[in-house]
C-alpha cells in the first residue's frame, strides 16, 4: 500500500524529537511551521554558485515532454509539487547534499536516454531505491560488518549498542522518502545503505563525497541487491521502544538473511 503522509496540521510533534527528523534543525520552520514554504523560499537557500532551481510542477512545465531526471540534467530545473511532504523533503536533501544528488541525477538521466522512458534497468531500480531510502554509513570499526552481513540485528543493535553512541558507526540519511515516513510516530524505518570504511579520521561530508564519486564513476548502484538493508529503528534515538532488549528480538523490520545473499565490500576513501 502506498504511504500517505499525515496532513501538516495533524503531525504529532513528538516525531521531531527522534531521528532522522531531529537531525534537520536547519529546516525546522519548513517542517513544523503552520505554512508550507514557497518555491521562492526554497530557492533562496541555494548557495550562490548552484545552477539548480526548484520550479512548481505545473501542467505547463510537464508539457515540455522531458522526463523528471532529464529536466534536471539538461536544464537544472527540479519539478516540485507545492504543499507536498515528499517533494519538500526532496528539496531539503538537494540543499544539504547537492554533490551526491547531482551524481545520482546524471546516472539516472543517462539511463533514461539509454533505455528509454518506459523501460527500467537493474541500475535504475538501484538508483531509485537509493534516492528514496538511501543512507550513507561511515564505518570506523570493520568488526561490526560480521553481524550486519549475517543480519544479526540483536548483535548489531543491542550487543554493540555502544558503537552507535561512540561514532564507530554513523548514519546520514539521504533518501527523502525515509524523512517522509518518519512523520508517522513509531513507524519502523529501513534504509538502503552504501557503506564507507573509514580507515583514518573522516567527516560525514567525506563519506558523502566518496559515495558521490563512486556513483559518478558507475562503480555502485548497478543493481538493487548491492544495497545493504539497515533497520534504522534499531539505532539508539531512532525509535521509542528500542531501549528494551525485547525490541531487538521481535521487531518486524528485522528480516533474516536470504539464502545466498551477500554484500559488496565497503567503499574506501581512495575509491577502492
Amino acid at each position: 500500500m502506498r504511504y500517505l503522509a499525515p496532513a501538516r496540521n495533524a503531525i504529532d510533534p513528538s516525531v521531531f524529537s527522534f531521528a532522522p527528523l531531529n537531525q534537520w534543525h536547519d529546516y525546522a520552520g519548513w517542517m513544523q511551521g503552520s505554512q508550507w514554504p514557497s518555491i521562492d523560499e526554497l530557492n533562496a537557500c541555494w548557495p550562490c554558485d548552484a545552477d539548480e532551481r526548484f520550479v512548481a510542477q505545473t501542467r505547463d512545465l510537464l508539457d515540455d515532454g522531458l522526463h523528471y531526471e532529464e529536466r534536471i540534467a539538461n536544464h537544472a530545473l527540479i519539478a516540485t509539487r507545492q504543499a507536498n511532504w515528499h517533494d519538500l523533503f526532496n528539496a531539503m536533501i538537494w540543499l544539504r547534499y547537492p554533490r551526491l544528488k547531482r551524481a545520482l541525477n546524471r546516472q539516472q538521466a543517462a539511463d533514461v536516454v539509454r533505455f528509454g522512458r518506459h523501460e527500467r534497468s537493474r541500475a535504475q531500480y538501484a538508483q531509485t531505491h537509493f534516492d528514496e531510502a538511501g543512507v550513507i554509513v561511515t564505518l570506523r570499526d570493520p568488526a561490526l560488518l560480521a553481524a550486519w552481513d549475517a543480519h544479526d540485528w540483536h548483535g548489531l543493535f543491542w550487543r554493540q549498542r555502544d558503537a552507535w553512541r561512540d561514532d564507530r558507526i554513523e548514519v546520514e540519511v539521504f533518501g527523502h522518502a525515509l524523512l517522509e515516513h518518519a512523520l508517522t510516530p513509531g513507524k519502523l524505518l529501513v534504509g538502503k545503505a552504501l557503506v564507507v570504511l573509514a580507515e583514518e579520521p573522516m567527516r560525514p561530508s567525506d563519506a558523502m563525497a566518496c559515495c558521490a564519486d563512486a556513483i559518478a564513476a558507475g562503480a555502485v548502484l548497478r543493481d538493487p541487491l548491492e544495497l545493504r538493508p539497515l533497520p534504522l529503528s534499531g539505532i539508539p534515538g531512532w525509535h521509542a521502544e528500542n531501549e528494551s532488549e525485547a525490541f531487538h528480538h521481535a521487531a518486524a523490520c528485522y528480516q533474516p538473511l536470504r539464502a545466498g545473499r551477500c554484500y559488496l565490500p565497503p567503499l574506501r576513501r581512495d575509491g577502492g
